[in-house]
């Protein structure tokens, strides 16, 4: 997959996909409906994004809600099968576009598009001015398809984002699951933390949470890619997300202890997927009984995995 972080860096090669547009934040169901309608014999697959996404740019100071980092989301689109991903970066230029130059200067000038897919709720340029049925009009005036896909319904409701965002906000991993086609996964390297975990017989991989949406804070059966380094593959285990009580923490984090697992992962970079809520964070008295309940919370994550 060949990523183009700016539309004025397009070369020759880029020209000519079939492209669906849009955030595809977490990449879900409605999204890989949108990809399918965008697949056509013999031309490119491609994605035009944005990054950062249009609401952080617009909203800095609001509550973080991404589903999944860029390089996450680049990711899943690999391995869906994306040809060209396009992260046109979001900042007030993009911004002050109008629907009309968007389309001249970016999809028909740079990238030559052949055909493009949105979703029906589809909004874009300067004030969210174009709609898709402008965007079939422009498609007509300068030679590429518009097909327009209507919004994925599932057995809760439309698939979206936001419904995604509320079944994690609940604990809810499954329902989360179902929507996203996949487990609600949160990526990135492992770092250093206080080493508690290997003095209490469970150590554990520290990631960071910045900038993604909080699912429930608790404990979490889990399934685990080590994507680089001696000992990658997939592993199961059971992760603490949140705040640890026990110990204070300010900010969230996951700490994943995973199962039969012995090596050093310190700067490898994880995908760790959410599969069950086991329980709610809480305090302990003492190390003893946190011992005790790291024990039962292993044996409770090792039957959901096998579930």
């Amino acid at each position: 997959m060949r990523i183009l972080r700016d539309y004025q860096f397009a070369q020759d090669r880029d020209r000519g996909a079939s492209v669906a547009i849009g955030n595809f934040d977490g990449v879900h169901r409605g999204h890989q409906h949108v990809l399918t309608l965008a697949k056509r014999i013999g031309v490119p697959l491609g994605i035009v994004t944005f990054e950062p996404h249009p609401r952080q740019f617009f909203q800095p100071d609001a509550s973080q809600f991404r589903l999944m980092n860029a390089a996450a989301r680049a990711n899943r689109l690999r391995k869906i099968g994306i040809d060209l991903l396009v992260e046109l970066p979001f900042d007030a230029q993009l911004a002050g576009l109008t629907a009309r130059d968007f389309v001249k200067d970016i999809l028909v000038d740079a990238l030559g598009i052949n055909h493009a897919v949105v979703g029906a709720d589809f909004k874009f340029g300067q004030g969210r001015g174009g709609d898709a049925d402008l965007l079939r009009e422009l498609g007509e005036t300068h030679r590429f398809d518009v097909t327009v896909a209507e919004l994925l319904e599932g057995d809760g409701g439309t698939v979206s984002s936001t419904a995604i965002r509320a079944a994690l906000s609940d604990g809810r991993a499954r329902d989360a699951a179902e929507m996203l086609g996949h487990w609600h996964r949160i990526d990135g390297p492992v770092l250093h933390g206080e080493k508690r975990g290997r003095e209490l017989g469970y150590p554990t991989a520290n990631m960071e949470l910045e900038g993604l949406h909080v699912p429930k804070p608790g404990v979490y059966a889990v399934t685990v890619e080590v994507r680089d380094g001696p000992h990658a593959g997939t592993y199961g285990g059971v992760a603490n997300l949140g705040y640890r009580p026990m110990f204070e923490r300010e900010t969230p984090n996951l700490e994943t202890y995973i199962f039969d697992f012995k090596g050093d992962l310190y700067g490898c970079n994880l995908s760790v997927g959410l599969v069950e809520y086991l329980r709610g964070e809480a305090k302990f008295d003492g190390l003893e009984a946190l011992i005790k309940q790291m024990d039962a919370d292993s044996e409770a994550a090792r039957a959901a995995l096998r579930a």
